[in-house]
């Protein structure tokens, strides 16, 4: 029997050519470019932006965190200078500025944290209000400098994506990361308490003037040199090999990764965080050093910015001691 073959089945070059489109709308379904927002106006099309990426959505949450954390700060600050008998740096300026209007929480967990004692009957709520005040303040200076850890995690998260491999969600290596802060920030509220107790004066964010200041001084400045830091300074510069080696798609490795990453953070900044005991915990002025200098030390190369800081406290620790002497 003679047939004609095109009749009895399909042209092969046209099943090769949808073969191809199926592999290509696939391969736009992956990457997510199967999406017209062209009909939205502006804000509906950046918001459709930010929400198919995940990059986008993690890094606006982050903003929106490290903001909130300096503005709940600020507001601290400005209360903290207005009854203030002890002149910081920035504290007239900070006198001069008008007071915003806070709801009453806020109002009294900046009472707990700005109380010239420790409270006898709300000692339980003035602890963990002194680890909130030190965990805002990581939030705020920390984790800017973390910043090129997330983002190198979403752009390996982006790719496999692409591939239609599983991603955790950028999240919660971030989730992780602040974990460790938030039990360093129980640590330093800790020290917070001896510091008043062998102080015995002021309030308990004042100036650790004397041997109390000068001992946090000479700490932060000898562990500058220290090979631990530099140890814990090269783990931060470097995420990519760390990420990418450490790669999971479970959820508990991507937090426990947060967490280890955060680890090696706080052993490079630690010692520079004891720098607030010595120039009062509200001063966000030195805030803004300690966080933009921890910024700059870790996206650049060699020592030579650890050891100038590690000099200039040494100096103020010893200058420190020879007034108090």
């Amino acid at each position: 029997m003679r047939g004609d073959p095109s009749g009895l089945c399909p042209d092969i070059g046209q099943i090769g050519r949808l073969d191809q489109r199926g592999d290509s709308a696939h391969s736009i379904a992956m990457s997510g470019e199967q999406h017209d927002f062209s009909h939205l106006d502006r804000a509906g099309r950046a918001t459709a932006g930010v929400a198919r990426s995940p990059r986008r959505a993690v890094m606006l949450a982050i903003g929106i965190g490290i903001a909130l954390a300096w503005l709940l700060l600020g507001a601290m600050a400005i209360r903290g200078a207005e009854g203030s008998p002890v002149g910081g740096p920035g504290d007239m300026l900070l006198k001069n500025l008008p007071g915003l209007p806070l709801p009453d929480f806020l109002d009294r967990f900046f009472a707990l944290c700005l109380a010239p004692a420790p409270l006898a009957g709300l000692a339980g709520l003035q602890a963990p209000a002194l680890v909130l005040m030190w965990f805002l303040m990581a939030v705020a200076t920390m984790l800017p400098s973390a910043a090129p850890l997330i983002r190198t995690y979403c752009e390996i998260a982006d790719t496999a994506r692409i591939k239609g491999e599983p991603v955790v969600h950028p999240l919660v290596l971030v989730a992780g990361y602040l974990a460790t802060w938030l039990a360093a920030s129980v640590g330093f509220s800790v020290l917070t308490f001896a510091v008043y107790a062998f102080v015995g004066s002021g309030r308990m964010l004042d100036p650790a003037v004397g041997l109390a200041g000068a001992i946090a001084l000479l700490v932060a400045g000898l562990y500058q040199f220290s090979g631990l830091k530099q140890a814990c300074l090269e783990k931060c510069r470097n995420p990519f090999s760390v990420l990418f080696a450490r790669w999971s798609a479970k959820s508990g490795r991507i937090f426990r990764l947060g967490l280890e990453q955060g680890v090696w953070c706080l052993g490079c900044c630690w010692a520079l965080m004891l720098v607030m005991f010595a120039v009062g915990a509200m001063n966000v002025f030195w805030m803004a050093l300690i966080g933009l200098f921890t910024l700059i030390e870790k996206q650049t190369a060699g020592r030579v910015a650890s050891r100038i800081a590690g000099a200039i406290l040494l100096v103020w620790a010893a200058a420190l001691l020879l007034v108090s002497a």
